[in-house]
């Protein structure tokens, strides 16, 4: 916390107290020495300006049972009030004033199950204030009050106007903050499914192997070795997700972490190639690394990788995973990974998943891409497409053309 928020916080509630203290002898001092039928028109002035002064909740007395109290104390003088105006309709715009920015706080900041109820009976507080004056006066026609009544509907729809649009603007911003939230933990999901859970799935992979292979020393110490390295690249993957939660505070302080994308295929590649039986087929054109935009670069090495990720969990009988990447018309860029899987998996199989190619297809038709899975001759084929921005060379000689 804020030593200096913390230190001007008692300043703070001392100045409330003062300013109430000035609102009390601004009314009463008066009313004290006027006659003495003005004395209660004074108490209610004071107690709405007090009310809409002071900061709620205080103790055990919430707002809205504050506004509640007041407009019981406004209502009982209307109703009891039988003395001429005289000095008394002084304090009027100072009540009036008081109960309007009340009424426009309970529309802001009360809840729904409440704010009708109170915001109707601070409303109706504020309109039958001037009729205190006028109800019982038999020197006042009838129509005088209404025009009085009618000069109280204007604030009083604006206070009620300037409620509901704060309360909207709130609601906006806690839409907003819960949004950002949603999107920062798909975020974070997505990150853990699409690395971590890939490196996890190759520990298991390679150690339900070793349960069903006979002994061999030189042979264990090679699939330590790379249950050692998956570990420390699923670890990476946690840390970097972990640093997209730190405090924003401390994020600059924080490296960027590594995007892959097309260029990192083969390395991604080759690590299956060396923890599969299968064989491992991986033909790539020599220009498609740099030819996609950032985020469309990430979600292609997504696309592989979730891939041949399920190719781990579900087709662990495949002899052959196809991938591949080519430039197509449109252009555009083409990717495809095709196993030749069938039979059954292992017994100890995992349950569950993270975002997988349901949420993946999202990202590329958002990108202007498409993305189809679905079985083929032998197997099984997950082939997407994303389209390649035109590089500015091409785009000028295009043009001169």
């Amino acid at each position: 916390m804020d030593r200096r928020g913390a230190a001007a916080r008692p300043r703070f509630w001392r100045r409330r107290g003062l300013w109430c203290t000035v609102a009390a002898v601004f009314f009463l001092g008066p009313a004290s020495v006027g006659p003495a039928g003005v004395v209660p028109a004074a108490v209610s002035a004071l107690v709405a300006v007090c009310v809409a002064i002071w900061r709620w909740p205080s103790g055990r007395v919430g707002f809205p049972a504050a506004v509640a109290a007041c407009s019981a104390v406004s209502l009982l003088v209307d109703t009891c009030y039988v003395d001429t105006p005289t000095m008394a309709v002084l304090w009027l715009p100072f009540e009036l004033a008081a109960l309007l920015v009340l009424l426009g706080r309970v529309i802001r900041v009360v809840p729904s199950n409440r704010v009708v109820a109170v915001a109707t009976l601070a409303g109706l507080t504020a309109l039958a204030l001037p009729l205190r004056f006028t109800a019982r006066n038999p020197s006042v026609e009838w129509d005088d009050s209404v025009i009085l009544l009618a000069l109280v509907v204007f604030p009083l729809a604006y206070a009620i106007g300037v409620g509901a649009y704060l309360r909207s603007l709130d609601a906006r911003r806690v839409n907003a903050v819960s949004d950002a939230r949603r999107e920062q933990r798909l975020e974070v999901a997505r990150d853990l499914h699409d690395f971590v859970a890939h490196e996890v799935t190759g520990i298991v992979v390679e150690v339900q192997a070793a349960q069903f292979a006979q002994y061999d020393e030189r042979e264990a110490r090679a699939l330590f070795a790379r249950v050692e390295e998956a570990g420390l690249r699923a670890l990476e993957s946690m840390d970097r997700t972990l640093q997209a939660l730190r405090d924003p505070a401390s994020a600059q302080d924080a490296r960027p972490a590594r995007l892959y994308g097309v260029g990192d295929l083969p390395e991604l590649v080759d690590r299956f190639a060396a923890n599969a039986a299968a064989r491992v087929e991986f033909a790539m054109d020599e220009a498609a690394p740099g030819r996609l935009d950032r985020e469309a670069d990430a979600t292609a090495y997504t696309l592989v990788l979730e891939a041949l990720t399920n190719v781990r969990r579900h087709a662990p009988a495949a002899t052959k995973v196809a991938v591949s990447v080519a430039f197509a018309d449109g252009p555009a860029l083409e990717l495809s990974v095709v196993d030749d899987g069938g039979g059954r998996g292992p017994k100890l199989a995992r349950t569950g998943g993270g975002t997988g190619l349901a949420g993946l297809r999202d990202r590329f038709e958002t990108l202007g891409g498409t993305l189809c899975t679905g079985p083929v001759r032998t197997g099984w084929g997950v082939r997407g497409s994303l389209p390649v921005p035109e590089q500015p060379g091409n785009r000028g000689r295009r043009l001169s053309g």
